[in-house]
């Protein structure tokens, strides 16, 4: 009901046509099944309780339509569309196991190599005239992608997501007032970037954001990162998997193939996974994790100045 009804505000019902056969593109149905929240929807329901399952693929979409609503530029709105494409199976707990815990951006590199291997994709490119590099590329369009604190639409859709389906302190009057609520400035840099037209939305989001940056840095969450991190790098070590099936692989036939490794050492990370309660979760030390801040634009001026 959330997901689909957040979908309904950013114009999921009118599809610009353009867009639709970009759908269908072999990479970004494999997001699907790539869970949104770095595979623990499959976690003990003990630790994780979500509101409803979200994917990349949802979160593709929204983000494509988000930037579409607010800009109309079809280059970045399928920069947009595919900017999540080299996400892994597990998503930023593979940047765990990269121990990439606080930039959080160590898969980005298989986006090229993704998608110039998608012939489907380079067909509908090249029926409208785009240079694939324009797609490849989604960090120059400060609209999709931009460093924090700024806000862009990656960023947003993360916090209205999260804020719904895990800290469950967004509803949908929320979530309306938030869409409707978003526009466009140009920052202090010149770049366009996303902001607010009211202090008190601002005001709302950052607070969110600041709730969903707490549960992000929680003991329970970083532990269970760490043992999905500690589990797929054993299945690698150990020839069940290699690293480049996290990239073209689903979390479906992962977690299948983890169901058949018997080995106690594997078993024992995985029974608590799926089973642990919070209060028996030990305490648990990492580097800095990321830092999930920002700073929106109201009306063109820092929310914190």
């Amino acid at each position: 009901m959330y997901l689909n009804y957040y979908l309904n505000l950013l114009g999921v019902n009118k599809i610009p046509k353009f867009l639709i056969k970009y759908l269908n593109c072999p990479s970004l149905l494999r997001l699907k099944k790539i869970g949104y929240f770095c595979g623990m929807d499959y976690a003990s329901h003990n630790v994780y309780n979500f509101r409803e399952i979200v994917t990349r693929f949802d979160h593709s979409l929204s983000v494509a339509l988000l930037t579409y609503k607010l800009t109309k530029d079809k280059k970045a709105t399928l920069a947009g569309l595919f900017h999540d494409i080299s996400t892994p199976c597990f998503s930023h707990v593979i940047d765990y196991m990269n121990e990439d815990y606080a930039n959080q951006e160590s898969t980005e590199e298989f986006t090229e190599k993704i998608l110039l291997g998608d012939k489907y994709l380079s067909n509908c490119l090249k029926k409208d005239k785009i240079n694939i590099m324009d797609i490849i590329d989604f960090k120059k369009y400060t609209i999709v992608d931009n460093s924090r604190p700024k806000l862009c639409a990656d960023r947003i859709d993360g916090v209205i997501l999260t804020g719904m389906m895990w800290t469950k302190n967004l509803d949908l009057p929320d979530v309306k007032n938030i869409v409707s609520d978003l526009c466009v400035f140009q920052n202090e840099k010149k770049e366009l970037e996303i902001g607010f037209k009211s202090y008190e939305i601002a005001k709302k989001v950052v607070l969110i954001s600041e709730s969903i940056d707490i549960i992000c840095h929680s003991n329970e969450d970083n532990y269970m990162m760490q043992l999905v991190a500690l589990m797929t790098k054993f299945a690698i070590d150990n020839g069940y998997i290699s690293y480049d099936d996290l990239y073209y692989l689903d979390e479906d036939k992962i977690f299948s193939i983890f169901d058949t490794i018997n080995l106690p050492e594997f078993k024992e990370k995985y029974h608590k996974f799926k089973t642990i309660k919070v209060e028996n979760i030990p305490p648990i030390s990492l580097p800095m994790i990321k830092k999930r801040d920002i700073n929106p634009l109201v009306l063109g001026k820092r929310f914190h100045s």
